[in-house]
């Protein structure tokens, strides 16, 4: 018994066996490895720049949603400046067998086929701003070299804005290598570009604010934007709303002379839908709605009214309030006095109101929450259904010329989607003013199709930019009655 034990000669069989099949193992997981990065595309992805297929996804490498290995094991405080950052050392340790994987990074570029394409970089991701460059640096051999060209803007076909050159590196030698971070960050980053159809104050919202809520409301505050075409009055302007979306100072790409270096970028603002947001397309595992933007401008600005006044038998002498607005140019209600008699005469305390592009957002928004309904003609002013109280009413006034496709994309979904009651109105030929300027047989007032196969310029000259309108009150009246029975029964 005391004697040395001599392995059997089965055991020796089953220990090769072992070593084999480690082996294959082994070889196996080193090939896994090395297509990381191998692109499953719909269309060819070459170095010349592609950019990204409308149809859809360009990149369908496997992206994790929720926080990656390095973000879950991120220190909960990180010492970081005012700008965000932190230095190198503070980067924490990979210990996993994905380490070289999560290492070497990941990008996943993707359009919506109708406004905007965009790209989430996970990894070693250097932004040089003058260059308008974000590239992925592996820490290894990944894969191939892949370029992507990013309008930051959400509306593609807005010209004039530069892109963004986004870069997949096959390897850390690579010469288009961007030199040693010079600022490296503990929070990640949006790029985003303003001008185009900004100055808007419908685009500013459709274009950018929601978009921006959409892309950043998951991170907390604990973000860093990045501007490319900073336009430094529009950040003035919504400086309230920026502030509540990021922690920290925006960067000015165009003049930043930095290496900044991040864990996760998005370059560019997904537009999903006019002026509203699609759930199902929100990033970051996080569901948002529309409502959900709404009670963020009215927590960002205070407004103190989350419901509108209750009408009913308990408080008959209640009035609700009816914001009645007036347009200081094309598209005006020529009859306005009229308009007011009967929203009164439907038992609205009526007030006509102007608001003004160069008013305080804060205090359009003040005013704007204290009524409990809103009328006007299609246009910018609608745009302030955002500051009314949830279950408020919007009625749109829409203008002669088959505008209703446009005026429900514009308003109608977005209002809907905010948890507002809406209602519209179309004008008659009778009550525009084209009627009595171009006279019943000219094609502008007898033949609206026709127009509108002419062109965008035509539609955009006659009905929107020559016409007021003459709204039918008596006709006009069981609009307004809707919108009281909808506050009294609510």
């Amino acid at each position: 018994m005391g004697g040395e034990v001599k392995p059997a000669k089965g055991l020796r069989r089953h220990l090769n066996a072992g070593f084999v099949a480690g082996f294959l193992l082994v070889l196996l997981t080193y090939v896994i490895v090395s297509q990381q990065f191998a692109m499953d595309t719909p269309t060819a992805v070459t170095s010349t720049a592609p950019r990204i297929d409308e149809t859809g996804l360009v990149t369908k490498t496997s992206i994790d949603t929720e926080k990656t290995e390095q973000e879950r094991q991120w220190p909960k405080e990180t010492p970081k400046d005012a700008s965000g950052a932190v230095s190198t050392e503070e980067f924490p340790k990979i210990h996993s067998t994905n380490a070289k994987q999560l290492e070497n990074g990941k990008v996943v570029c993707s359009s919506n086929g109708l406004y905007s394409d965009t790209c989430d970089v996970d990894g070693d991701v250097r932004i040089n701003g003058t260059a308008l460059s974000v590239t992925l640096v592996p820490a290894s051999l990944s894969s191939e070299h892949h370029e992507w060209k990013i309008q930051p803007y959400p509306r593609r076909t807005v010209s004039g804005i530069p892109e963004v050159t986004v870069t997949q590196l096959a390897s850390p030698e690579e010469q288009a290598a961007p030199a040693a971070c010079t600022v490296t960050h503990g929070v990640p980053a949006v790029v985003f570009a303003l001008g185009g159809l900004t100055g808007n104050y419908w685009h500013d919202f459709s274009d950018v604010l929601v978009p921006l809520f959409v892309a950043s409301r998951q991170y907390g505050g604990e973000v860093q934007f990045l501007v490319n075409n900073i336009q430094p009055w529009w950040l003035g302007k919504y400086e309230a709303i920026v502030r509540r979306l990021s922690r920290y100072d925006a960067v000015n790409l165009d003049r930043d002379a930095e290496v900044r270096c991040f864990r996760r970028v998005t370059v560019g603002l997904r537009m999903h839908k006019e002026f509203s947001v699609a759930p199902e397309l929100a990033q970051g595992g996080q569901r948002t709605t529309m409502a959900d933007f709404a009670a963020f401008m009215r927590d960002t600005y205070a407004l103190p009214r989350a419901a509108p006044v209750s009408v009913g038998q308990s408080a008959p002498e209640k009035r609700p309030r009816l914001m009645v607005i007036r347009r200081g140019h094309y598209r005006k209600v020529v009859n306005m006095d009229e308009v007011v008699r009967a929203a009164k005469a439907a038992g609205f305390e009526a007030v006509v109101m102007e608001p003004r592009f160069d008013e305080r957002v804060e205090e359009v928004a003040r005013e704007v929450n204290t009524f409990d309904a809103m009328v006007g003609v299609h246009g910018a002013g609608l745009t302030n259904a955002v500051f009314l109280p949830a279950g408020a009413v919007v009625i749109q006034v829409v203008p002669y010329g088959r505008l209703e496709r446009m005026a429900k994309a514009d308003f109608g979904e977005p209002v809907a989607d905010m948890g507002l009651r809406y209602i519209e109105y179309s004008v008659a030929a009778e009550e525009s003013t084209l009627l009595e300027m171009l006279g019943p047989e000219h094609q502008v007032v007898k033949d609206p199709e026709a127009v509108h196969r002419s062109g965008w310029d035509k539609v955009a000259e006659y009905y929107l930019g020559k016409q007021d309108v003459r709204i039918n009150v008596t006709r006009f009246a069981p609009v307004l009655s809707q919108a009281f029975d909808h506050l009294r029964h609510r």
